[in-house]
């Protein structure tokens, strides 16, 4: 034992909030009202973008008007299609997971309650863009026009599976609809994505990649190995993230304050997420393709 006079160190542990049955205390986040953060110039530099980081971009109002400089002024026909194929997802969801419950099928994810993270992404990009997903995007596939047959076949891994029983249920991949396949791995397909963006840089190619994890994923080596690349080869990489992580304290998982300690802009999506993922196209194809 170590006879310094210095204090002994103490280890700290992260702890959840609030345990199972205990009341929550949410007095830690930070909401201001919509349209209240600005949205910074194209060219701006990652130490620009701090304040940014740490607020709540809203685009939504609390009667649901669409206010402030992150508007897109989206097209009502646009908002129609977006609303058609979130009540899709959400209602293939709920059949499939019955299936599995049925035992029926193996294995099933939903994205209850994500539907718009993943279609407003898609929106956003162009039909060529790439992305790399977790489990939680099929939203995305129903977005670009993938068959739920084909879905459906792949979770029933019956002789129309697509992809021939190799992966799991849930698991999609679709090169025609720009959907690398789904990781079992969390976190892998960061690093995935940002080297698909370099190749895609190296060609002269116009593609950008759009990769998603969630925040209890960021603990992962290869979410900061692919952080690290994308500053340093200025990757044309947009990269969606969850605000909490599943079993991580939100006080303790990956925060998009702690990312811009890599030099890359970021900004922070809140309400209306198929509003803010159509009009965060500032953050994926402006700045993408400036090499910013």
């Amino acid at each position: 034992m170590s006879t310094s006079s210095y204090p002994p160190l103490k280890l700290h542990v992260p702890e959840p909030l609030a345990r199972p049955g205990q009341e929550p205390d949410f007095s830690y986040l930070r909401v201001g009202p919509a349209g209240a953060v600005r949205q910074p110039p194209i060219d701006s530099r990652p130490s620009q973008t701090a304040d940014i980081a740490d607020a709540l971009v809203r685009v939504l109002d609390d009667d649901g008007n669409a206010v402030g400089p992150w508007d897109p002024h989206a097209d009502p026909e646009l908002l129609r299609t977006g609303l058609r194929t979130m009540l899709k997802t959400r209602v293939f969801d709920a059949r499939m997971l019955t299936a599995q419950r049925q035992k029926k099928i193996s294995f099933y994810m939903q994205c209850l309650g994500e539907e718009a993270v993943g279609i407003g992404q898609a929106m956003a990009l162009a039909p060529d863009d790439m992305c790399f997903p977790t489990y939680r995007q099929q939203g995305f596939l129903v977005a670009r026009g993938y068959p739920l047959v084909d879905m459906m076949c792949q979770a029933f891994s019956n002789d129309r599976d697509p992809v021939l029983g190799r992966q799991m249920p849930v698991m999609y991949t679709s090169r025609q609809h720009g959907f690398f396949s789904v990781a079992g791995n969390l976190g892998m397909q960061y690093i995935q994505a940002v080297g698909w963006a370099m190749a895609s840089a190296i060609k002269g190619d116009t593609r950008i990649v759009s990769a998603w994890i969630g925040d209890g994923s960021t603990a992962e080596p290869d979410f900061h190995s692919a952080l690290t690349f994308a500053a340093v080869y200025q990757a044309r990489a947009g990269r969606p993230s969850g605000l909490a992580a599943v079993s991580v304290p939100r006080s303790s998982s990956g925060s998009p304050t702690e990312r811009v300690r890599i030099p890359r802009p970021t900004i922070r999506p809140g309400t209306g997420p198929l509003m803010t993922g159509h009009a965060s196209r500032w953050a994926i194809r402006s700045r993408a393709c400036r090499n910013t």
